[in-house]
């Protein structure tokens, strides 16, 4: 029997047991569309996230808040008119964002007559589900819901973002 020193085996236990964080590669790709809206993660972690999402014109989403996630969008194509709870508003279009801090209320609608494809970045502001979504009065506000303004998707054939 072999006997190995105790720094050793330590060590190996430590390597075995810690993994190192791996970057992640992913392409501004998605599918545009006549009606509806898509959402697609392209990277994510544990306190931060990328996403695709693309809105058919005239798409919109209802006045709410992530109250645990600071988070912005840059509009690759098309335009928007982004409103906040007194009735503000702004229209950006292509390189143009918005940086919205957790808890602040905002909904927003795709504008131009070409579909609207925006990248979404999120991180974690404060303990708690990042996705959480809470609607004016408080209560929970679900991205994919009726209330939400959720429409099914119908997909342009062969029309893509790339």
């Amino acid at each position: 029997m072999t006997v190995r020193p105790e720094t050793q085996d330590q060590d190996t236990d430590a390597s075995a047991k810690t993994k190192r964080p791996e970057a992640t590669f992913f392409k501004l790709k998605a599918q545009l569309l006549d009606q509806g809206r898509t959402n697609t993660i392209l990277a994510a972690t544990d306190n931060m996230e990328a996403r695709i999402k693309v809105y058919a014109s005239g798409g919109e989403n209802a006045l709410h808040t992530h109250v645990n996630e600071d988070h912005m969008f840059v509009i690759m194509q098309g335009s928007a008119r982004f409103y906040g709870p007194e009735g503000e508003e702004r229209e950006i279009g292509p390189k143009e964002g918005i940086m919205i801090p957790a808890g602040a209320y905002y909904w927003f609608q795709a504008t131009s007559e070409e579909p609207l494809v925006l990248i979404r970045v999120g991180a974690r502001a404060n303990p708690g589900d990042r996705q959480d979504r809470r609607n004016i009065k408080g209560g929970p506000l679900p991205g994919d819901s009726k209330a939400n303004k959720q429409v099914d998707v119908i997909y342009r054939d062969d029309a893509y973002y790339e």
